[in-house]
């Protein structure tokens, strides 16, 4: 007999909660990019091609997906690294600061833009410091930066958090009492274990970053060719009542980020069958 095409779970109710499943999978995610597909098919490829290959919106996507994909690299080292400390230490104010981790989902990304465009301003607390040294932070490339990595960061933080609670402290004794050094136990024991979920998190982070629009276009100054995210350009053509270029560069914008997010994918199967996940 061949292998089943569905493995059914013990508990009843099989059909009632895949019907439900996939009802919210196709309204929620499945339509809209269905949606926009049918509106580029209207529009036609010719006329996509014609308005993505514009040197603005080509500048738009290249400085959108490049520091999302560097703000994802960042969280992915300190989003480790914070959860690990969360986790593994116990000092004064670790409640405050775990409690201080989740900030970005809660607050509206508006009052974020505005609160970074604060602080990180020529005359804001940490922007006037940086000019004393010559830095300009706000309304440049280094601000939009910063930004993807406060609204990314908790998507890392959080997904590594579980497994590193699940990694029992008798396994690093285990490889320090075999003789293994610290960066030998941290490289070949304990990243194994974190990297699926650590991927996971990046994965997350980078696709927060890639549409994140209310907390950058305050702090990014939206100067064409230099620090216009291509968010604001889809909200640019909307505006302009251009809903089939509008169409175009969300399309542009889907799929590169579906090529990313596969890679990731592929790299995060590949580590969990090196650990025996899979």
């Amino acid at each position: 007999m061949g292998r089943p095409l569905i493995y059914r779970s013990p508990m009843p109710g099989l059909g009632l909660s895949m019907g439900i499943t996939l009802a919210m999978l196709s309204i929620v995610v499945l339509l809209p990019i269905g949606a926009l597909f049918l509106q580029g098919a209207g529009y036609g490829l010719g006329n996509i091609w014609a308005t993505v290959n514009r040197e603005r919106v080509w500048a738009a996507l290249l400085l959108s997906f490049r520091l999302s994909l560097l703000a994802a690299l960042f969280n992915l080292v300190f989003g480790v690294l914070l959860a690990w400390v969360l986790v593994r230490y116990r000092f004064p104010g670790r409640r405050v600061m775990d409690v201080a981790v989740d900030l970005p989902f809660a607050l509206p990304t508006a009052v974020a833009g505005i609160a970074l465009t604060a602080l990180y301003a020529p005359n804001g607390a940490f922007g006037a410091l940086a000019a004393e040294i010559g830095w300009r932070i706000a309304y440049t490339q280094w601000g939009i930066f910063i930004a993807l990595v406060f609204v990314g960061l908790p998507f890392v933080t959080r997904t590594v958090q579980p497994v590193i609670h699940e990694i029992e402290r008798e396994v690093e004794e285990a490889s320090a009492t075999l003789g293994a050094s610290r960066p030998h136990t941290l490289r070949h024991v304990i990243l194994p274990m974190l990297m699926p979920a650590a991927l996971t998190g990046f994965a997350l982070a980078l696709a927060r970053a890639v549409g994140e629009y209310g907390s950058v276009i305050f702090i990014a100054g939206n100067i064409p060719l230099v620090t216009e995210i291509a968010p604001l350009l889809i909200v640019i053509q909307l505006e302009e009542f251009n809903h089939d270029a509008a169409a175009a560069i969300g399309i542009a914008m889907l799929l590169i980020s579906f090529a990313m997010l596969l890679a990731i994918n592929l790299i995060q199967v590949w580590s969990r069958r090196r650990i025996g996940d899979v």
